[in-house]
């Protein structure tokens, strides 16, 4: 590509990779890869963000420049994650490498850091009549993306002579359930004592049901991203923001332009990490009472990153915390959002994908019925967004696809296929809150259908 400087003499531009030469990047990818390939490569958390970046920098670029991929798959952060774990299935990253990787994801929590930064920021960034608007509608959308979920899902089991009390035991609530350990681990366990049988007859094909559901739920993302660039579609498209007609409410607050400072950014970095600690002490103090269900015990237990979003909302529409922290929270959070996201696809794609077992359960049956069930979350919760004064395409990649994701990773993965990182807030919403109301519905489902 060329340039015309100041002198009006033609420049030839320099490709670059993630803001650096191509030179220099091929550098720091031949240093990394000698180092993963011959075991020198440090266990500590700065050889797993080397490996990370150049991992994630490589997919993401082609990624970003693959026909139809990059419009409707979701691009560089996709195929960073999906080449990633196929790179661990194929055992071309060696085994060191992988458990370093491991360690940095488990060890050092810092997915876990990443999200807290984007749920404080998002949250603090919405100005709060919004917030308690999104709050009021959310919930009914959740419950309209599971009612879709069943309704479509049944539809397609009957394709393939499968039984609704089946497409709502095995298929439905393992998909719905807010994820693997928060969601299906403990389904397994009502499933079992509403049912005397095995639990990991019930968990085994949940996982594998899950992880189909998963990554048509990223598809779906990246094909939602692409309908809200339409004609037709842009009338349903809130570009990252959930509610319509937004802008109204937000003029009815003091708009004044902000300076943010370093600090004010560290200071977002002390509130992510102090919202955290507080809900996960809240995690750990508040017990809700065990209740009999259809002759299963029930044992609900609230996430830490679920009490964070309720925390820091309260914080928000209290106004405890001044406009330019609130900002600063803010730029951090997109700071997190853009510049990490590569390392965190990269990480769960070789941390917390099994793409053997995704592989064991690709039938014809199995995909046509979780692309069913998936798409009945889209359509239910995106119609009674519409309804509640939200924008139909938020709503569906909220409350209905991070509903029908793999939980915390997947919400990731979904969003960054969207291209909606900002909405991770409602996202940890439906695989938190959502996935625990999920728990209820199960014990009902399971003695139901016992």
């Amino acid at each position: 590509m060329a340039v015309i400087n100041a002198n009006n003499t033609v420049k030839k531009e320099t490709l670059k990779f993630f803001g650096m030469p191509w030179y220099i990047f091929a550098a720091v990818a031949g240093i990394v890869f000698i180092a993963t390939m011959n075991n020198y490569l440090p266990s500590n958390t700065i050889g797993a963000f080397a490996l990370l970046y150049t991992l994630g920098i490589t997919f993401g670029y082609i990624g970003d420049r693959i026909p139809v991929w990059n419009t409707y798959i979701g691009g560089g952060s996709i195929l960073a994650f999906l080449g990633s774990a196929f790179l661990v299935y194929k055992g071309l990253i060696p085994d060191a490498a992988v458990e370093t990787v491991k360690i940095f994801m488990d060890t050092t929590d810092f997915l876990d850091l990443f999200i807290a930064v984007l749920i404080t920021g998002s949250i603090l960034s919405v100005n709060r009549k919004l917030l308690l608007k999104a709050f009021a509608g959310y919930l009914p959308a959740i419950l309209a993306g599971v009612a879709g979920a069943i309704g479509l899902g049944i539809a397609g089991g009957l394709l393939f002579g499968v039984s609704p009390a089946d497409i709502a035991t095995r298929y439905v609530l393992p998909i719905m359930g807010g994820g693997t350990g928060a969601g299906a681990i403990p389904m397994a366990d009502i499933y079992a004592n509403a049912t005397g049988k095995d639990p990991a007859q019930w968990l085994s094909f949940g996982l594998s049901i899950l992880t189909i559901a998963n990554i048509i739920a990223i598809i779906a993302a990246g094909v939602l991203n692409k309908l809200g660039t339409t004609k037709v579609g842009s009338k349903f498209n809130g570009n990252g923001e959930l509610i319509r007609n937004a802008e109204d409410l937000s003029k009815l607050e003091d708009t004044q332009e902000i300076k943010v400072t370093a600090r004010d950014m560290a200071v977002g970095l002390i509130l992510s990490c102090t919202f955290y600690v507080l809900g996960n002490i809240l995690s750990k103090a508040v017990q809700i009472p065990e209740f009999t269900l259809f002759g299963s015990v029930l044992k609900i237990d609230i996430h830490r990153f679920a009490w964070m979003v309720l925390l820091v909302a309260a914080a928000n529409v209290l106004g405890v915390i001044p406009a330019e922290l609130r900002e600063g929270a803010k730029k951090l959070q997109g700071f997190f959002a853009k510049q990490f996201l590569l390392v965190i696809m990269v990480g769960v794609g070789i941390a917390l994908t099994d793409l053997g077992e995704l592989i064991a359960a690709l039938t014809i049956a199995n995909v046509v019925i979780a692309a069913f069930i998936v798409i009945g979350a889209i359509l239910g919760s995106g119609l009674v967004g519409w309804l509640v004064g939200f924008y139909p395409i938020e709503t569906a990649i909220t409350a209905g696809l991070c509903m029908a994701n793999r939980g915390g990773s997947g919400d990731l993965a979904v969003l960054g296929a969207a291209k909606r990182m900002e909405l991770i807030s409602f996202a940890q919403i439906s695989s938190r809150l959502g996935g625990g109301l999920m728990l209820i519905i199960a014990s009902v489902v399971f003695g139901i259908f016992r």
